[in-house]
């Protein structure tokens, strides 16, 4: 007899309709699967035979073969178990087949028949609603993640023996439903934390209102990972459209730790020693990079010039275009990466450059082959770049507390209103004319002379302005430190 279970496989961050296949025939008994099965879906043969037997089923001693449709997609991990194991039920005779066409089933079996979470739970319940599929089975620990969307109604299911009484219509599926999300302090710590570095702390706010990509360039200590670690507490929470995607992609990638939708924007920082895959994804699934990791978030690369100038390379092409396109024999997958970019980086590899008080031991050309570990072109993307002098003691004792993360971030909220709902406001006359003067100064790039424009229209938003104006530029022009004076920054 023959048993069919719709199901799904995540491809990048989608999920992917599948159609599993079971057929019982006289033969030598055993379970063969076939539709270019991963290690993972080949070993659901073990898995599910011994979960059929624990769970107290017979199964009649046939040739099983389980076919995943479509055959010339790869199929990967343990999410295909409870499909294929419902499907021979079916096939057996052991489980009524009437209700499988309004299924999805996803979830991995333990050897005794209970169910473990997987990974892509979002997705599936994203691509149920799509294709019309009313109902979904998923494992208890998938259940809020498969409720957070308006979708189809879900039974969140312990173990095989009540995935069996789901096909019998024995439960009721809950309906999905909006999860209250409880507040949550700024996951780095409070910007009020940070004592001075008043520049820096201004150029930290213009980056989150505009999301331009951030450069701190200072000696060791002076503040600039602290600094970014609080950009995500001064951000505006996710939109519900946002949200979606963002938990989507840790749904994917089995990152995700709290129930319903993500509510806080990512932060990711990666060690210094990430290879080009992990840092914008890859492999032959392929998976998320920390890239697609920190969409409609921060991705922080601290200590800038350790990372490997071919690493870093790979992600001009993310920068530019908000997303990653990954290539594995005739599929493509285009993973989003639309993420504000932080870096710190030392002023030379000693880190005392600029300092007075401990002279740099560097010598011109060592201080200059340590700036080019990052190239030109992905310095150039850095809309500001500021210095993050160090603080005296005596400074640092008496600098007063600033303002909170709450404050700032109401600010950096109203200009992103702004922003969303008006045109962007107009460059005066002569606040033009002070533009074109910096550039041929600085001889800076067509590009240099677009991000000052973009974060003089940030300013002037920030200040409630109704056109760019001469301060405005000025305070961008300010924020090009390497261009400005590259052999002190």
């Amino acid at each position: 007899m023959l048993a069919r279970v719709r199901s799904a496989t995540l491809l990048g961050i989608e999920a992917i309709p599948l159609s599993v296949e079971c057929d019982l025939s006289p033969g030598i008994p055993q379970v063969l699967i076939v539709g270019l099965p991963d290690a993972a879906v080949r070993e659901a043969a073990a898995r599910v035979r011994a979960a059929l037997r624990n769970a107290g089923f017979r199964i009649p001693p046939r040739r099983i073969t389980v076919s995943l449709a479509p055959a010339g997609l790869r199929k990967q991990g343990a999410g295909l178990d409870l499909a294929i194991a419902l499907g021979i039920l079916a096939a057996a005779g052991e489980a009524p087949r009437d209700r499988l066409d309004r299924l999805l089933v996803l979830g991995e079996l333990a050897l005794d028949g209970r169910l473990r979470g997987v990974p892509g739970c979002l997705p599936a319940a994203l691509m149920a609603r799509r294709e019309g599929i009313p109902e979904m089975v998923v494992p208890d620990g998938n259940r809020a993640e498969a409720l957070a969307i308006r979708g189809p109604a879900v039974h969140g299911v312990a173990d095989l023996l009540e995935a069996v009484r789901v096909l019998r219509g024995e439960r009721t599926p809950d309906q999905p439903r909006e999860l209250a999300s409880a507040p949550v302090p700024p996951p780095g710590g409070d910007l009020n934390e940070v004592r001075g570095q008043a520049h820096a702390r201004r150029a930290l706010e213009v980056a989150a209102a505009g999301g331009h990509h951030l450069l701190m360039v200072g000696p060791p200590g002076c503040g600039k990972t602290m600094l970014a670690r609080r950009l995500s507490g001064i951000l505006p929470p996710l939109r519900q459209e946002e949200a979606i995607e963002a938990t989507c992609i840790y749904s994917a990638a089995g990152l995700l730790r709290e129930p319903g939708l993500l509510r806080l924007r990512p932060f990711r920082a990666p060690h210094h020693t990430i290879s080009g895959v992990g840092l914008v994804g890859g492999g032959p699934g392929p998976r998320a990079g920390e890239a697609t990791l920190a969409h409609h978030g921060v991705l922080f690369l601290d200590e800038l010039a350790e990372f490997g100038r071919a690493t870093l390379d790979v992600l001009r092409q993310p920068l530019e275009e908000g997303s990653v396109l990954i290539t594995r024999g005739n599929r493509a997958v285009r993973l989003p990466a639309r993420f504000t970019l932080v870096a710190a980086m030392n002023p030379c590899p000693c880190g005392q450059l600029g300092r007075t008080d401990r002279p740099c031991a560097c010598t011109p050309a060592t201080v200059a082959n340590y700036r080019s570990r990052v190239s030109g072109p992905l310095l150039d993307r850095f809309d500001i770049q500021v210095e993050v002098p160090p603080l005296p003691l005596r400074d640092f004792e008496n600098a007063p507390a600033g303002e909170d993360s709450a404050a700032v971030g109401a600010r950096v909220a109203a200009a992103r209103e702004r922003l969303d709902r008006e045109p962007a406001p107009p460059v005066e006359g002569e606040a033009r004319r002070i533009l074109h003067r910096a550039i041929r100064s600085l001889g800076l790039s067509a590009r240099a002379h677009d991000a000052i424009l973009r974060v003089a229209r940030t300013i002037a938003l920030l200040d409630g302005a109704a056109s760019v104006g001469p301060a405005h530029v000025g305070e961008a022009t300010q924020y090009r430190a390497l261009e400005r004076d590259p052999g002190s920054a």
